[in-house]
């Protein structure tokens, strides 16, 4: 249930916020808990419970009233949604943290008997009095392996870039892969004290068909009889300063340089630990202290790392099976692990099969584990994304004050509140890209965009707290934000892979993650429903301006004015500053931008498409900001479309983000554009003009996560056209994507370096259609425009 209260801009109230300590966060409103112990390595799973604000918007008051005369008088509800959080720290400080998890929920220990957690790992039996006796919860025991497999099933299916390559000498280290439709079949190997490999064909089938003994307990044990070293990382730090080349036989050792005949490189280990045979001889003492430990810490990680490579690929290539996901305390993305082992791989299945890694591949017991019964994870009924604002990435840690300073690492999951899916109209989704451009991969483009978005996080600040005029707690919660979000622009400079690809994307729903964080439900919300108002009075004029247009004159107006209207973009400063010195509207709009021919100017095969081909049967068109853009530009092309008799979807966010339009609001600009033009109202009613929201929540458009409605709609209308209007939904994103059916992709390069970049300048156009026939992704494509990476229920109508 929701609850609903009455807000006034001048006197906002506020949800009380989380407590600010980065680990076990929420944890007083835990409802369920799950743990993963291991042998020098604990992992504390739990559900809670988070309440946000947002915006009630006038077509979702159940009292069917619009918006008093007073602008700034809205509503809000506090609702909660759902969080998994995974908290991950060594096993020998278990007690400490048990007893902080018990000084900390809301339930007392009494309260808790009869419950249960459920539990894994091979320190299950070790520790099930201890939790017995600090949280009063029976331990609930569950397989290991079945944990693991159903851990990673959920991370493959629900979190982005979380699988990758790794490449220790290559630029970048790390390469994430896309997200994939068809995460089965694969192979699970778990290198743990021993290894398991596990063959996986579905969320219920699978089965271990191999393993070996040879495997993190056989480097631990070895490494302790042969080095002084105190435990498993300080075992695995003194073999990235060894060199094996000292205690190894090489191929080169013995033929002088490679052995061409069989194609062996000179430098392959041909006997582990070859030059270290004859050490115990009475005449070889000296010799065998010449060995240090380093380089046989290295040759050891070695040789376990290439016999599990082979075995493993040997398995693969027995079950034709393409795709390899390592994970266990062996790895623990240590880079040197993850290098041997993908070495082994490629080698020995002559690059055939790869070596996969996955972000998060320490949590897979601990999620496997809590997801064993747990009703409020029900896979085809949400979707789960990763809340970039709680998490503390790849390799990295979060220190705690309240445990002490203990360094820990964590993982915070949201939920979503429907199913999420591929784009139907998409022509490869296996080979589907979001991201333009891949920072992790473009120095220059790295540089500058994290300057960028540090310089400019003042003006998102501003923004905020001016939307929250007079509370108490506006401009502290604004500085919160600040720090938080500035401290990850500089951790992202040193480490730009600890989320995945590091992309435009990526730090712009950084930015909207702590912003609801911090109970910044929607910053820019005056200032859209001021631009809408605006829009709207000028609607009627419009519509009979364009009344006397017919044909190609008609055709361009219509797409010059979605990119005028695209001007009206509060996230790009160039923009801001024309909007900030008044009087800037439409007309201003459209002599501001590009003139033609314009940066990429498909407009004349638009035309004549439209003026020669049959009308399409359904659109689909992907709305951006409030305001112009949306009621000038997008609604009177939206009607001609409609005129020609083609049903249009119109597509928006279900989360605010910026100046765009979230579908709460499409919903209420259409049920009054409706009252200005009998066309809109028929199709209204007709259902061939239907708002769909889209799942997203950020100013970009990611087409592996879109809305089962949406999807089904797509479907059941037959969309034939699709139409993708904005900077980031068009050129950060979807550039290059391919379609099954038409697309126009148009916005205007607000940003003056990325338009240089491109080849042009500042409001530079991008008019960019693709007929159906011509849908190939080539090489010319990428060189044309410059860039080197680059139904559950009928949709809504709107009322």
């Amino acid at each position: 249930m929701s609850q609903q209260e009455n807000v006034r801009a001048k006197d906002p109230k506020s949800i009380e916020i989380p407590c600010t300590q980065e680990a076990f966060r929420n944890l007083r409103n835990a409802k369920r808990f799950a743990i993963d112990i291991g042998i020098s390595l604990t992992k504390i799973a739990y559900y809670s419970t988070i309440s946000h604000r947002r915006v009630l918007y006038d077509s979702e008051r159940e009292d069917g009233k619009s918006r008093t005369s007073d602008k700034n008088s809205f509503m809000y509800e506090v609702s909660e949604g759902a969080r998994l959080h995974f908290i991950k720290f060594e096993t020998k400080y278990i007690e400490h943290c048990l007893d902080f998890v018990r000084a900390n929920l809301i339930q007392s220990k009494d309260k808790m008997v009869g419950k249960t957690i459920k539990a894994t790992g091979i320190g299950t039996f070790k520790y099930a009095d201890l939790l017995q006796d600090k949280l009063g919860l029976s331990v609930d025991k569950e397989d290991e392996i079945d944990c693991l497999i159903k851990g990673c099933n959920f991370l493959l299916k629900n979190i982005s870039n979380e699988a990758f390559t790794y490449h220790r000498h290559g630029d970048p280290e790390y390469v994430f892969q896309s997200a994939d439709p068809n995460i089965f079949p694969y192979m699970l190997v778990n290198i743990g004290s021993g290894v398991s490999i596990m063959k996986v064909e579905s969320e219920n089938c699978h089965e271990r068909i191999g393993g070996t003994a040879t495997g993190g307990g056989t480097f631990w044990g070895l490494g302790s009889l042969l080095t002084s070293a105190k435990g498993f990382d300080e075992l695995l730090d003194l073999a990235e300063k060894g060199d094996h080349r000292n205690v190894d036989v090489l191929v080169g050792d013995l033929s002088g340089s490679d052995y061409e005949k069989f194609g062996l490189s000179g430098d392959l280990i041909a006997s582990a630990f070859g030059k270290a045979m004859n050490c115990n001889n009475a005449s070889n003492e000296k010799c065998k202290s010449q060995f240090a430990e380093a380089d046989i810490a290295k040759s050891l990680l070695f040789t376990i790392s290439n016999d599990i490579g082979q075995i493993a690929c040997l398995y693969a290539m027995m079950h034709n099976l393409k795709k390899v996901y390592f994970g266990g305390h062996f790895l623990r993305n240590h880079p040197l692990s993850m290098h041997t082992v993908s070495f082994a791989i490629n080698y020995w299945s002559r690059g055939q099969v790869q070596s996969l890694f996955l972000r998060h591949e320490g949590y897979l017991g601990a999620i496997g584990a809590f997801l064993k019964g747990a009703e409020e994870c029900d896979t085809d009924k949400y979707s789960w994304q990763e809340n970039y604002d709680g998490s503390s990435g790849l390799q990295g840690t979060v220190v705690t004050p309240l445990l002490s300073g203990l360094p820990v690492s964590q993982l915070e999951i949201d939920r979503w509140e429907s199913a999420v899916g591929f784009c139907p109209l998409l022509a490869d989704p296996a080979d589907y890209t979001p991201d333009t451009v891949n920072l992790t991969q473009d120095n220059d483009a790295r540089h500058y965009w994290l300057d960028s978005f540090e310089t400019s996080v003042d003006k998102y600040v501003q923004r905020a707290v001016l939307s929250q005029p007079d509370s108490e707690t506006a401009e502290e919660r604004g500085q919160k934000f600040k720090d938080k979000f500035v401290a990850r622009i500089r951790y992202l400079r040193t480490h730009p892979f600890a989320y995945g690809s590091l992309t435009v994307r990526s730090l712009l729903d950084t930015i909207e993650h702590c912003l609801r964080e911090l109970d910044f439900p929607d910053p820019y919300l005056l200032q859209k429903q001021m631009e809408n108002e605006t829009a709207l009075n000028e609607l009627s004029t419009r519509f009979s301006d364009l009344d006397k247009l017919s044909g190609s004159e008609l055709h361009e107006v219509l797409v010059t004015s979605i990119l005028a209207g695209n001007m009206f973009d509060w996230g790009a400063a160039e923009s801001v500053k024309l909007i900030d010195k008044g009087s800037f509207g439409l007309k201003e709009a459209l002599g501001a931008i590009q003139p033609r021919p314009w940066l990429i100017d498909d407009l004349d095969l638009w035309i004549q498409h439209m003026n020669t081909r049959p009308a399409h049967n359904c659109a689909a068109i992907f709305v951006d900001n409030c305001g112009v853009d949306l009621i000038l530009g997008i609604i009177p092309f939206a009607r001609e479309m409609l005129k020609r008799g083609t049903r249009v979807l119109l597509c928006s966010n279900s989360e605010p983000a910026l100046n765009d339009v979230t579908h709460t609001e499409l919903l209420g600009v259409l049920s009054r554009a409706s009252s200005l033009c009998p066309v809109i109202a028929e199709a209204l009613t007709t259902q061939r003009l239907i708002a769909v929201p889209t799942a997203q929540s950020g100013p970009c458009l990611d087409l592996s996560r879109v809305s089962i409605q949406l999807i089904q709609a797509i479907i059941h209308h037959n969309v034939d056209l699709i139409v993708i209007e904005g900077m980031g939904r068009a050129l950060h994103t979807n550039l290059l994507a391919k379609f099954k059916c038409d697309c126009l992709k148009l916005a205007v390069i607000k940003n003056r370096w990325l338009a240089q970049r491109l080849g042009g300048d500042i409001f530079s156009v991008l008019c960019k259609f693709e007929p159906k026939p011509f849908n190939k992704c080539s090489l010319e494509d990428q060189s044309r425009y410059k860039i080197d990476s680059m139904p559950q229920q009928e949709a809504m109508e709107a009322r």
